[in-house]
Parts: structure tokens; C-alpha cells; sequence
């Protein structure tokens, strides 16, 4: 299974967010500019994570982002299903599309619904806090050194 671009700029923004101080807030351009993505799409991702309530925008002249939850509160299984679109496989999953002659009769499409189900479950055991077990050494790759 691939996950979309959006599914991985989202969990890109809560690992950066979780890698900072719990106070500090952090913006779009430097999340933009710490993984070398277009601003535009991060602005539809923070845009979405805001309005699932797993991080915080304060407007203003000192506002940016930051998470709204805990990072063990934050849990990556949602996460995926909250930001994909779809888990259509192969074509059998999706009933408004399907023009496969053998899907009454297949046995590939209930073992690929089990291999995806256990991709999920899998997900479904970590949390953000598992993804950032070492703050330091991520904000040291992520945020720029004063040389720079």
C-alpha cells in the first residue's frame, strides 16, 4: 500500500510539530523549508489537522501551530485513515468503478482486505510520542544551525 503525498505531509508536520518544545510554535515556511515541500500544500495540510483537532493555530503577529494534543494522545492509524482518501487497492474495492468480471468468485480480494487490515492494525499500535522518541536528534536534522 502507498500512502498519498498528503497522508505523508501530514504525519511529516506532526513529527516536526512533536519535535519541538511543547510551547513553542513553529509556521508554515519553516516546516516548508525544514523538508524542502511547497508551502500551498502544507497549507492545505495544517488547514485539515486543525480541523481534525490534532494541532493548534493561533492567528496573529506572534501565532503559528503547534499540536493539540499529547503525542501519545495522537494516534498514527487515525491519522492515516483521518487523511487518505480512499484504501482502494485494486479496483474490486471500490464499488462505483468496478468492472472486474471475476469479483464475485476472486479469492485476491478478501486476502488483499485482510493484508490491509493488518497494514492498519499495525499503524493502529503507534502513536506520535513512538515516531519521536528522540526529539533532539530530529529538531537537530529539521531546524537549521545558526551557521546556516
Amino acid at each position: 500500500m502507498k500512502l498519498t503525498l498528503y497522508t505523508d505531509y501530514s504525519l511529516r508536520v506532526l513529527i516536526y510539530l512533536a519535535s519541538k518544545p511543547e510551547e513553542e510554535l513553529s509556521n508554515i515556511k519553516e516546516i516548508a523549508e525544514a523538508y524542502q515541500i511547497s508551502k500551498n500544500h502544507l497549507m492545505k495540510v495544517i488547514h485539515e489537522l486543525g480541523k481534525l483537532g490534532l494541532i493548534e493555530t493561533i492567528r496573529g503577529r506572534s501565532g503559528g501551530i503547534r499540536l493539540a494534543l499529547q503525542p501519545e494522545d495522537i494516534n498514527i492509524g487515525k491519522v492515516v485513515r483521518q487523511t487518505e482518501d480512499n484504501f482502494h487497492l485494486v479496483e474490486c474495492f471500490n464499488p462505483d468503478i468496478n468492472s472486474c468480471a471475476i469479483t464475485s468468485v476472486c479469492g485476491l480480494r478478501h486476502i488483499l482486505y485482510q493484508a490491509l487490515q493488518a497494514y492498519l492494525a499495525v499503524l493502529d499500535q503507534y502513536t506520535l510520542k513512538d515516531l519521536t522518541v528522540n526529539p533532539t536528534a530530529l529538531r537537530n536534522l529539521l531546524l537549521p544551525t545558526p551557521e546556516d
